[in-house]
């Protein structure tokens, strides 16, 4: 389902392309928006992401079953985030979920609510659950602190990232307590579609657009469906197995492949952050090639200017590549040097029994 924001009436907003198309990419000054949403003073239109609701009784003991994380005994209020496997263990889809007590929430890309729904709904057989896509009727804000002023009866999901959940495991390099991901908390709050324009005005916050939010979302090392995935990717290159894969849970499709590479092997990939050659008066576009001496060892996957490091990247590298490797990015005729700053271990995977080692479990 695509969507248009009334949002993008507001003066100097100017639309989004591709993923973010139908709200704004900026208002006129996307450095001083993402400062103020950096300082939590502004909210981000995320009114393009899909909503799906699962109602009933059985809803969160089915979804445990179907999906990644251990979702059992998910309070009312409390966040998580889930995956759904192929057989292969590659994501197909990812959703960021919150529970309100009678009905389960799925906040997704945009493109893909209608999907997941369809596909949840071939997966009910004889229970107790009722599956919607909602995208018509809700919509969803983004911002870096809680905010009061959408008043208390609002439903919010709070990022998990980048702690280290039960169950979950840490693929980066780095410390924990000096992940970057600890410096962009996020919230998404669902809102009546309808009253969007009216929810925003009364909050008395700024507004900043998508540049904003795709620059703090690199600079933590933040996945984003469709951007760092693709048709291949599971989730060990992505670190993602801290926030949306539990080790300990019951069966679901794509546990093998999951708990092998884990235990016994090695994701083929690893997620890198790129500090680009800020030079040029240009970025390279996502989906250009990353070369080390001559060859292509990946590619860039997501690419934002950030008001303090300047451009910066995401790009998903082949394991092989070393941690010191001098990169360059290429995007047709330009090229871009670009500063590697490792997140997924090169030595990820094949953990057990290991005693040291880049790799962490949760204290």
């Amino acid at each position: 389902m695509t969507t248009t924001s009334p949002l993008l009436s507001r003066p100097g907003a100017v639309d989004g392309g591709g993923a973010d198309a139908g709200v704004a990419s900026h208002y006129g000054d996307p450095f001083r928006e993402q400062r103020a949403l950096a300082d939590g003073q502004a909210l981000v239109d995320l009114s393009h992401r899909g909503v799906v609701t699962v109602s009933g009784p059985d809803r969160l003991s089915w979804l445990n079953t179907l999906s990644s994380q251990l979702l059992l005994g998910l309070a009312p209020g409390q966040s998580s985030e889930t995956l759904l496997l192929t057989v292969q263990g590659r994501i197909e889809y990812s959703a960021h979920v919150v529970d309100d007590g009678n009905t389960t929430w799925l906040v997704t890309e945009g493109g893909e609510a209608g999907p997941l729904a369809a596909w949840l709904e071939r997966m009910k057989f004889m229970l107790r659950v009722e599956v919607a896509d909602a995208t018509p009727q809700w919509a969803v804000l983004g911002a870096t602190r809680a905010l009061p002023e959408l008043g208390e009866d609002v439903l919010v999901w709070e990022d998990p990232w980048p702690a280290v959940g039960a169950g979950g495991y840490a693929y980066s390099m780095v410390d924990d307590g000096r992940h970057p991901g600890r410096d962009r908390p996020w919230f998404e709050y669902l809102v009546p579609r309808a009253d969007l324009d009216a929810v925003v005005s009364a909050s008395g916050l700024a507004l900043a657009g998508s540049l904003a939010a795709e620059a703090l979302r690199i600079a933590a090392w933040r996945p984003r469906p469709g951007f760092e995935t693709d048709e291949k990717t599971i989730p060990h290159e992505l670190d993602l197995m801290r926030t949306a894969v539990h080790l300990a849970k019951g069966c679901y499709k794509g546990q093998e492949t999951v708990a092998r590479v884990h235990n016994l092997g090695h994701p083929p990939r690893r997620l890198t952050f790129l500090h680009l050659d800020g030079s040029q008066h240009t970025l390279p576009a996502p989906g250009s090639a990353v070369l080390s001496e001559g060859r292509t060892v990946g590619r860039v996957t997501s690419v934002g200017h950030h008001y303090e490091m300047g451009p910066i990247a995401l790009a998903v590298l082949k394991r092989s590549v070393g941690a010191s490797a001098d990169l360059l990015v290429q995007d047709g005729e330009e090229a871009y040097s670009a500063g590697q700053e490792v997140i997924v271990a090169p030595d990820a995977g094949q953990v057990v029994g290991r005693a040291t080692g880049f790799l962490r479990s949760p204290r």
